[in-house]
């Protein structure tokens, strides 16, 4: 016979321990929370798209390492910030090297602003016989700073005309481009009418509007020899009222001749022969002009020789130019073309310019475009050009 053990002492214990109760427990896991979202992660993405991209990269990687410890979510958003931040960075580093090299710009251009003499002068309100200086001598910008100084002070350009402009003249055409240059260089050659008197390192500028400016009013044209290649002081105006009347009127005859020499039609004879003729039949006249102007001067004293032996040349080269006038192909218009060059010398035009009192020196850019020309018929090469380009 067996009996039941004793249980042990103490209160709340017996034997022996009671079942289970059956029924359904609780799934594993069951009260346990998920893996937190990595703060990192997301504060990445943040900063790359809204914030400091450099600060999204260190997030980016905080947050890859934290995740691999850890074990939080955001492993995926991690990745991207990370991502988005390199490639923002990028980005901003570019941005700032422009922005940088524009402020470096821009403080040079007005340090050379500061080292501009003279006052600042709106360019539509300069005159003619007015000198200015522009910050760098840079004349070939389209609408620069312009600083009036006095004339007797070294300064970078003169003003010949301001024009007001007609409605025809629109600009943002090669037409209307050249009507401006055409005007400017008849402006410069009333203004210094001795055209070898100019110094070598004289140009013609101009400022005509833009087609923006246009539209808004602009109707100015400011036509300046510019003189910035080299320290210039005192004034180039030598017109009119600075000179005899004699002078004057022998200039502006001969200044129509170099003028209409100077722009021949822009295409080439083979494309254009009309135009030519007609070019060839305004030297003509221009010539003519010149050689009834001599004449009347003929008997003013130290005039007896060269005014005869520039009208001799003048009629030569007339003879050619209507020739010119009349060709039917390229060919004899250039044959003609070369023998109303050659009937002229810089030697005769020399002469008379000195008995008229004027600069006999010729100027380079004369002398540049000069050179023997071989008559078609004898190929002896007799004389030179005196045109000027």
């Amino acid at each position: 016979m067996s009996t039941t053990p004793t249980p042990p002492p103490g209160p709340g214990h017996s034997w022996p321990p009671p079942s289970p109760r059956p029924g359904w427990g609780p799934p594993p896991g069951y009260g346990q929370h998920p893996p937190a979202l990595n703060g990192f992660a997301l504060a990445a993405l943040l900063s790359g798209l809204l914030c400091f991209p450099p600060l999204g990269v260190a997030f980016g990687i905080a947050a890859l390492v934290q995740i691999a410890k850890r074990g939080d979510r955001g492993k995926a958003l991690a990745i991207v910030g990370l991502a988005v931040s390199v490639v923002m960075t990028g980005v901003l580093v570019l941005a700032t090297g422009r922005i940088l090299t524009a402020v470096d710009d821009r403080f040079e251009s007005l340090s050379e602003y500061s080292d501009v003499e003279g006052e600042l002068t709106d360019l539509d309100d300069l005159r003619p016989g007015e000198c200015f200086n522009v910050p760098g001598g840079y004349l070939i910008d389209e609408r620069p700073l312009t600083y009036r100084i006095d004339c007797a002070q070294v300064h970078h350009g003169e003003v010949t005309a301001s024009k007001v402009l007609g409605t025809a003249d629109v600009p943002g055409s090669g037409g209307a481009d050249r009507a401006s240059e055409d005007a400017c260089w008849k402006a410069q050659d009333e203004y210094a009418m001795d055209t070898w008197a100019l110094p070598e390192y004289a140009e013609m500028f101009y400022y005509a509007p833009s087609p923006e400016s246009w539209a808004e009013g602009d109707r100015v044209l400011l036509c300046v020899i510019g003189t910035n290649e080299e320290e210039r002081r005192g004034s180039l105006r030598r017109d009119e009222g600075m000179l005899k009347p004699e002078q004057s009127a022998f200039l502006r005859a001969a200044n129509s001749v170099e003028f209409v020499m100077s722009r021949p039609p822009e295409h080439d004879v083979e494309d254009a022969l009309p135009e030519y003729r007609a070019w060839a039949r305004e030297l003509y006249a221009v010539l003519g002009a010149e050689a009834k102007l001599l004449q009347g001067d003929m008997t003013r004293a130290g005039m007896e020789k060269a005014v005869p032996a520039q009208i001799k040349e003048i009629e030569a080269a007339r003879e050619h130019w209507q020739r010119a006038s009349q060709a039917t192909t390229p060919q004899e218009f250039d044959r003609q073309w070369d023998r109303a060059l050659a009937a002229m010398s810089l030697e005769t035009e020399k002469a008379l310019r000195g008995a008229y009192g004027l600069s006999t020196e010729v100027p380079q850019w004369l002398q540049d475009s000069q050179g023997d020309r071989e008559d078609p018929d004898d190929g002896s090469g007799e004389g030179s050009s005196s045109a000027s380009v």
